[in-house]
């Protein structure tokens, strides 16, 4: 027999959610990833899907265990967690505020500047150095901290930053 969710189920079990961080980038949820793609309660057994942010991303088992760990302690202890490749995460499913949590934390967040425009007009993206806001950046490298971040380096201040790269 199937539960329909409550509004408190629902506000409850994405509370929950928004406590669970990305092991890489501490300040920002899993919410604020937008990684979560679907949530269902059924007879009190929790499934969440989950995206990643590229289809080896290491942090993918830290989260699901987290997931897991944290549910169990608020009392679902039937959970499972799925991770689900198609369609692929985009950085359109951050959200907002998670970008300026990234800017705050020193990593230029994802803008909206399309691959598209780039490969048509070769353009070269201009990123902002999150320490000094400048546009006079340079790239030092395609991989950073994570494969999800590029390596820059600000010419104004000097400061290398990572960038959360778009895709």
């Amino acid at each position: 027999m199937k539960n329909a969710f409550t509004d408190s189920e629902i506000e409850k079990l994405y509370t929950i959610l928004e406590q669970v961080k990305d092991p890489e980038i501490p300040v920002l949820s899993i919410l604020d990833l937008g990684i979560v793609r679907k949530v269902t309660l059924e007879d009190n057994h929790v499934q969440i899907d989950i995206t990643p942010t590229y289809t080896a991303c290491p942090a993918m088992g830290v989260i699901a265990m987290d997931l897991v760990q944290l549910l169990n302690t608020e009392g679902y202890h039937n959970v499972v967690i799925n991770t689900v490749l198609s369609p692929a995460w985009t950085t359109d499913w951050m959200t907002e505020s998670g970008k300026e949590k990234l800017k705050a934390y020193g990593i230029a967040a994802p803008h909206q500047k399309s691959k598209l425009d780039k490969l048509l007009f070769g353009e070269q993206e201009q990123i902002e150095c999150p320490q000094c806001n400048s546009l006079d950046t340079k790239k030092i490298s395609e991989f950073g901290s994570t494969a999800c971040k590029a390596l820059y380096q600000c010419n104004v201040c000097k400061e290398p930053f990572d960038y959360f790269k778009c895709h």
